[in-house]
This record gives C-alpha cells, sequence and structure tokens, in this order.
C-alpha cells in the first residue's frame, strides 16, 4: 500500500457547521504537508483560505450543501462566489426530488447551468447514492455525463450513508471512461481508500485519511 499515492488522490474535508478558521488553517497545513489533492472546506472560507495557502494547495468548496434543494438560479450564484473568491473545484449536490420525479431535462439544466459558471474548473456532482435505486444511479451516469460534469460523487457524508464498494463498482461500470469517480462519506482507513483506488474511483473525500496516514509515519 502506497500511502503517499493514497493521499494524493484526498480532498482533504472539513464540512462541520461548527467549523473554526484555525480548524480550516491547520486542515490547509495537513494538506501541504502530505500531498493532497485539495481541501474542501465551507464555502465562506475559501476567500480566507487563498489567501493563507498562496497558490500551493488547490482548493475545493460545496455547493446547495448539503441538501442540493436550492434553485438553480442561487446554485449557479453560490458557484460564481466561490470561483471569484478562489476555489479551484465545485463539488455540488444535486436536487435528488428531481431524481424522483425523473426530471432529466430539469437535472441536467441544472448541472450544466453550475458547470458553465465554473469557469472551467472542475465539477463534481454529489448524487447521494443511499438515497437512490440502483437504477436511478445508473441514469445519474448518463446525466452527469450529458451535462458535461467532470466527476461523479457519491456522498454529502451528512446522509443516511456513505460511500460503498458495491456502489462505487457500480458507477464506475456505468460511467463513460472520461467522467472520474469521487468516493465520499465513511471512508476511514487507508486500506479503505486503497480498496475504492482498485475499484475505480479517482478522488476521495475524507477527513480521517491525514490523520492514519501520521500514526503509521509516525
Amino acid at each position: 500500500m502506497d500511502i503517499s499515492n493514497i493521499l494524493s488522490h484526498v480532498d482533504h474535508t472539513l464540512l462541520k457547521p461548527e467549523a473554526t478558521w484555525d480548524q480550516i488553517k491547520t486542515l490547509c497545513d495537513e494538506a501541504m504537508e502530505f500531498g493532497c489533492a485539495t481541501v474542501c472546506i465551507p464555502p465562506a472560507y475559501v476567500k480566507p483560505a487563498a489567501d493563507y495557502v498562496q497558490g500551493n494547495l488547490k482548493l475545493c468548496t460545496v455547493i446547495g450543501f448539503p441538501n442540493g434543494y436550492n434553485t438553480m438560479a442561487s446554485k449557479i450564484f453560490e458557484t460564481k462566489d466561490a470561483v471569484e473568491n478562489g476555489a479551484s473545484e465545485i463539488d455540488m449536490v444535486i436536487n435528488v426530488g428531481l431524481v424522483k420525479d425523473r426530471k432529466w431535462k430539469e437535472l441536467t439544466e441544472e448541472i450544466a447551468g453550475v458547470k458553465a459558471a465554473c469557469l472551467g474548473r472542475p465539477l463534481k456532482v454529489i448524487i447521494e447514492t443511499c438515497l437512490l435505486t440502483d437504477l436511478e444511479k445508473v441514469k445519474l451516469c448518463q446525466v452527469v455525463e450529458k451535462a458535461g460534469a467532470d466527476y461523479l460523487k457519491t456522498s454529502t457524508g451528512f446522509g443516511s450513508g456513505g460511500a460503498t464498494r458495491e456502489d462505487v463498482a457500480l458507477l464506475r461500470e456505468n460511467l463513460a471512461s472520461h467522467i472520474k469517480l469521487k468516493a465520499s462519506g465513511g471512508i476511514r482507513t487507508l486500506e479503505d481508500g486503497q480498496a475504492y483506488l482498485d475499484l475505480g474511483a479517482d478522488r476521495l473525500g475524507a477527513s480521517a485519511l491525514v490523520g492514519e496516514a501520521r500514526k503509521i509515519q509516525g
């Protein structure tokens, strides 16, 4: 197991509502020390974090988080604001109600609208797998591709369940090869991280893996 390689795929994450600026700074310091792909942080901290890291770390933030039932206009506004503040990547939560109503056109338009507001930055689409049937998950693979997003992401980490090996395997099997996959939620060990990478995940949303690596490396 190559710990450095695992961590290079990690979005080192802190999205708790009580997160403080000191905790965000520590998160950034850890991500830079361990070579993480990004930090994933609340939108309100993007601008100060961008000033703090001075271009030495990519910053990911969340849109429509965690429930996803904001209007498309509000999600687009959030995205534009995040980009202006220095976000490098955007993770948006879909409106799951549109999935349940089978409103695929509206859902595709929402994702495409947010993607346009990213101004070329990668967009990850959080589908909250714990709320979906397998058929809905497969359909969303097609929707995400059609809308022009860059990643499909399993979970917010705030739902009733997070990533599972079964879901990651199913999604990877049904996603176009150029669409990347982010496993997120409940990834607690480096062994878990490696397992998801082996199943085809390209990115891992996790808050615990840096701490696990520090324990091993002393």
